[in-house]
């Protein structure tokens, strides 16, 4: 992996930090994005999890616009927990003010493992990544419906938990708050092809 690649993270609201954190653990530059001149500078991106109301009605429209551009592109982007509600397609029980990114044939349920009380960690299992994997689940989003070209690469409790479509990636789950950087290193092998 070139040291100059620079990843980028949505830093308006959420757990943007631990994503950095992450990033700097697997020796690649991590910049935080709140302007499309930032995210002009870097080669990919990653939506975090935290509030995904409230991460839509910060998102300026050339923003939104300008990541909408840039992941039809190519540019890699990765969505975990409320990030992944941002790159669905549609999402069940959304607000009116909250409107997804469309970067993925993905409807999304919010919330649907419960409240923050009923969060939780378990194994995930990752037959991309090699084997299980841990996953703490926050409020976490469940994929009701994904198109043709949409593939599972985790599931939990027969539930799809992680999957891709081309260059985009979306978790269910938060891998920046475990030491396991396993979705990281996949999502960057994006840059290179893999």
């Amino acid at each position: 992996m070139s040291a100059r690649r620079r990843i980028g993270v949505l830093a308006l609201q959420g757990d943007f930090r631990e994503h950095l954190a992450a990033l700097r653990a697997c020796e690649v530059e991590g910049v935080a994005v709140r302007t499309t001149e930032e995210l002009d500078r870097v080669d990919a991106l990653i939506l975090p999890g935290g509030e995904s109301t409230t991460m839509s009605r910060l998102m300026d429209s050339k923003l939104r616009q300008r990541i909408q551009e840039r992941a039809a592109a190519g540019m890699p982007v990765m969505g975990t927990c409320a990030g992944m509600i941002l790159m669905a397609s549609e999402v069940l029980d959304g607000t009116v003010e909250q409107e997804p990114l469309k970067l993925m044939h993905l409807a999304v349920r919010r919330n649907a493992y419960g409240r923050q009380r009923d969060s939780f960690e378990a194994e995930v299992d990752a037959p991309a990544l090699g084997g299980p994997g841990p996953g703490v689940f926050i409020r976490a989003p469940q994929v009701t419906q994904a198109g043709a070209s949409v593939e599972t690469l985790a599931s939990h409790g027969g539930q799809p938990v992680a999957l891709r479509e081309e260059n985009r990636l979306a978790l269910a789950f938060h891998p920046e708050l475990t030491p396991d950087h396993r979705w990281h290193q996949y999502f960057l092998g994006f840059l290179d092809g893999s």
